[in-house]
């Protein structure tokens, strides 16, 4: 018992060492162009990032587990975090759908997770895409908050498209702590996201 606590101590120091390539270029760089752009006194008052959201909403999950099952699978090799299923909350006749019922599932990234997941979405997966022209810098909500749409699992390199049953698109909502969308959308620029011109 002694041996597994050590253990993991180890581990833990290991993991705080270990900071992400995009939170480290957000310390020593992002914040102070952000704060010299928008004129702001303390650091504070930059905005940064929350926590990433991934949703897969499969339609036919309540028809075949087995579908569900697969893109529970290969969104957990995407994020390296195990997805929560989602179920439905109300029932509605016209699609076939009780309350309850499995509709799909998610993962919600914080912290280093977060970063290393944001650092591959916009340097190896985004250009993945065929005729791939960038990002709609238009998406922000009211909050400053970022939603992308994917429509198939297999841009990411982790995913073997051999073995893909089923094409499975996703949402990505990139939470922002900023109220302005100006603000919001610096950050992801200066992240590297690809936005539109």
């Amino acid at each position: 018992m002694d041996l597994k606590q050590e253990f993991v101590k180890i581990v833990r120091k290991w993991c705080r060492i270990m900071v992400p390539r995009l939170l480290e270029e957000y310390r020593n760089k992002i914040v102070a162009e952000i704060m010299q752009k928008f004129n702001l006194k303390s650091p504070m008052q930059v905005p940064r990032l929350e926590k990433i959201v991934i949703n897969m909403g499969i339609g036919k999950a309540h028809e075949d587990i087995k579908i569900l099952e697969a893109a529970m699978k290969d969104l957990g090799t995407i994020t390296g975090q195990k997805p929560v299923i989602t179920r439905a909350r109300k029932a509605i006749a016209n699609f076939k759908l009780r309350q309850g019922v499995p509709v799909g599932c998610k993962v919600t990234l914080r912290k280093q997770r977060m970063y290393e997941f944001l650092d591959r979405l916009v340097n190896t997966a985004l250009p993945r895409i065929r005729d791939f022209r960038g990002v709609s810098g238009t998406s922000f909500d009211k909050a400053g908050n970022y939603t992308l749409g994917i429509t198939e699992q297999a841009i990411f390199p982790e995913i073997d498209i051999d073995k893909v049953q089923h094409v499975q698109g996703m949402d990505i909502v990139i939470v922002i702590s900023s109220k302005d969308k100006e603000q919001a959308k610096e950050l992801l620029r200066l992240f590297g996201m690809p936005f539109r011109s």
